[in-house]
């Protein structure tokens, strides 16, 4: 096993969080360019949001499938295809002629992410030493938060900078040259035993995820939670991209800073669950995220930076918070729950991002901030379902978090 400090733990980690990092970028870099489309290609709000949703929702199906395939084949092929996809879809997108092409290309360009996504915790988990698994992933998510927030700041940059088709390019040249590094730096794997004949039991494995209560209601409340909070930076976006803000795209991409304070809010979770129940942490991360709300509909420039910093440190406590207790409860089949998680994860964002940015465009903010509200109060409603499911299967020697 790679242990902690080591130089297999040095090479190893700094692979998977330039992987990491790069895949990240990718799938985020035209999220501010939403409003740029719009003009670029005569199209509506709906329309342009394909380009972000599509990508999202081939991740969401395409998870599984590769998680599965990793068992036979392992977790490095894996990881290597997806990362090789992917300076090759960009450059079909630098020669892409029209809307329709580069919308189903951003959703191959999911699939092809979706392999990285799918199985480098599953990596790390085999080749690791417990200790160093612990710093690892930390660092590992880290990696994916600093990739998305620069992905953006690079496409709204880059495309103000130099147009978007060479933007695209530059993006392809870059994640090809980072092959060249990531490559030698993804030890192969020592630990991992192929598992044939596995399809049936990760079928087994994903229905009873389903039909466990404890399990199935984290995982739609981290969809809800998504559904809201990536979502609404798009509609932030097309917000302040029109009059009387009119902000360029490079100035727009900054907004994305905003994720920081989620990055801190993420750190606390862990801490707070020291101390407090996991159910009063929910609540209390959906409470933060509607007291952003509520601020951005001052529709202001300070007020919208300052909701967009205060719901995104909600979001990411009610994510962190969700996604520790689907790995802390499944019993059995931890990497497939896990996956179910992101499948759902994912697919929040995509769904959710029509129904948002549908309200957007027929009746403006406050259609939004109703829409939100009420998936607010779903997520409540799951979290009283949740805690009372936990405390009705739990045995009473282990209801620390009840």
């Amino acid at each position: 096993m790679i242990a902690l400090h080591s130089q297999d733990y040095k090479k190893v980690t700094l692979g998977l969080g330039l992987g990491s990092f790069l895949v990240f970028c990718n799938l985020y870099y035209f999220q501010p360019l939403l409003p740029y489309f719009m003009v670029k290609f005569n199209a509506t709000e709906l329309q342009v949001n394909w380009l972000f949703s599509s990508t999202t929702l081939a991740i969401a199906i395409s998870l599984l499938p590769w998680a599965i395939l990793s068992e036979v084949i392992g977790r490095r092929p894996i990881m290597r295809c997806s990362l090789v996809l992917i300076p090759c879809i960009n450059f079909l997108m630098f020669i892409s002629p029209d809307l329709h092409t580069l919308i189903l290309l951003r959703a191959l360009l999911g699939i092809a992410l979706a392999g990285f996504i799918a199985v480098a915790v599953a990596y790390m988990a085999e080749e690791f030493a417990p200790p160093a698994l612990l710093i690892a992933v930390g660092g590992y998510i880290s990696a994916n938060t600093l990739g998305g927030i620069i992905g953006r700041i690079y496409g709204g940059v880059m495309t103000d900078a130099i147009g978007l088709q060479w933007t695209i390019l530059a993006m392809s040249v870059i994640s090809g040259i980072a092959l060249l590094i990531i490559f030698p730096l993804i030890l192969k794997q020592r630990h991992f035993t192929a598992q044939q004949g596995r399809l049936r039991t990760h079928g087994k494995q994903i229905i009873k995820h389903i039909k466990t209560p404890t399990l199935f209601f984290a995982m739609l409340i981290g969809g809800l939670n998504f559904s809201v909070f990536i979502n609404i930076f798009s509609v932030m976006g097309f917000k302040l991209s029109a009059a009387p803000i009119s902000l360029p795209a490079s100035l727009l991409s900054l907004v994305f800073l905003c994720y920081l304070s989620g990055t801190l809010s993420a750190k606390f979770s862990g801490r707070w669950l020291h101390n407090n129940s996991l159910f009063s942490g929910l609540l209390l991360g959906i409470g933060i995220s509607l007291v952003g709300l509520i601020i951005l509909s001052l529709q202001t420039m300070l007020t919208i930076i300052i909701g967009l910093l205060v719901l995104s440190a909600g979001a990411f406590f009610i994510h962190a918070l969700a996604y520790s207790h689907i790995g802390r409860s499944a019993t059995q089949g931890k990497s497939t729950a896990t996956a179910l998680y992101l499948v759902m994860y994912y697919s929040g964002g995509s769904v959710g991002g029509f129904i948002l940015i549908y309200c957007w465009q027929v009746g403006g903010w406050w259609t939004v901030l109703t829409a939100t509200s009420i998936i607010h109060t779903l997520m409540v409603a799951l979290v009283f379902a949740l805690r009372f499911v936990s405390r009705r299967d739990t045995p009473p020697v282990i209801t620390t978090f009840a």
